[in-house]
């Protein structure tokens, strides 16, 4: 009965349902109506042109943007109730740049994932600074540790990201965009990773412009134009000449074969 009780906790922990969301940018309506759930284990890619709210339903999950109609539970928790430090232990959000002023070390970069751990005038401890190794180590960066992040290429920094996620400790990842800018090798490493995080448990949301990348690794598909859904899914089950026409507009032939 406990071990069912610890199981169900667990995978309220890793849950998020958004349930009629609407927003709107002054007059201009970004989100219509939009309703889903998901669970740990899942990587799930939202795919749509530019400008069609991905980034906008990301804020509002993430309580930065709150004036919104319908209703967002987190761990069964009201979004808009959450706060910041409270929201840091259940979401980690990684955003598609990273402009440092200081040059921090990889280490030093990780360590900052612990931040939700620590009081403000503390500082990570010796079990930080292990527990920061490992997160590098399983996202197969150790060697990285001592290097400047302003140094890395843009999929070393990415990969970075990765481990400080790991470090926070958190269910639930929210990627903007994560391939952005990177070269096609680094976005499959990228991808990769986010797949086998993902069958570790974690519930994983990222921004996606490629349909072909999205179909070959996400667990879940969900498609927005114009604000709404329209179409949420198994890749396989969904993706095909008319989602691809609905979304992009553009007449083409979908060949699974090809993936």
């Amino acid at each position: 009965m406990d071990n069912v009780k610890q199981k169900t906790e667990k995978d309220i922990l890793k849950s998020l349902m958004v349930s009629n969301l609407s927003f709107a940018y002054d007059q201009e309506m970004i989100l219509n109506d939009l309703s889903f759930s998901a669970a740990g284990g899942e990587l799930i890619s939202i795919l749509g042109p530019n400008g069609v709210g991905k980034s906008t339903l990301f804020r509002c999950i993430l309580g930065l943007l709150n004036r919104y109609d319908g209703d967002i539970l987190i761990a069964n928790k009201n979004a808009k109730k959450i706060q910041a430090r409270e929201m840091a232990k259940l979401v980690a959000y990684i955003p598609q740049s990273h402009v440092l002023t200081f040059n921090y070390s990889v280490l030093d970069m990780v360590l900052m994932g612990s931040a939700n751990r620590i009081s403000s005038i503390g500082r990570p401890k010796k079990q930080e600074k292990a527990e920061a190794k490992e997160a590098l180590e399983k996202i197969g960066i150790l060697d990285l540790e001592e290097r400047g992040f302003n140094h890395l290429s843009g999929g070393e920094q990415q990969l970075v990201m990765l481990a400080r996620a790991v470090m926070q400790n958190t269910p639930i990842w929210i990627l903007d965009e994560p391939l952005a800018n990177l070269d096609y090798g680094n976005q499959i490493s990228i991808l990769q990773q986010l797949k086998r995080l993902a069958a570790d448990g974690y519930l994983i949301l990222q921004s996606i412009h490629n349909p072909n990348q999205a179909y070959q690794f996400s667990d879940r598909i969900i498609c927005l134009s114009e604000g709404r859904i329209i179409a949420d899914g198994h890749p396989k089950q969904i993706m095909n000449n008319a989602l691809i026409k609905a979304l992009y507009g553009n007449q083409v032939e979908w060949s699974v074969d090809a993936q």
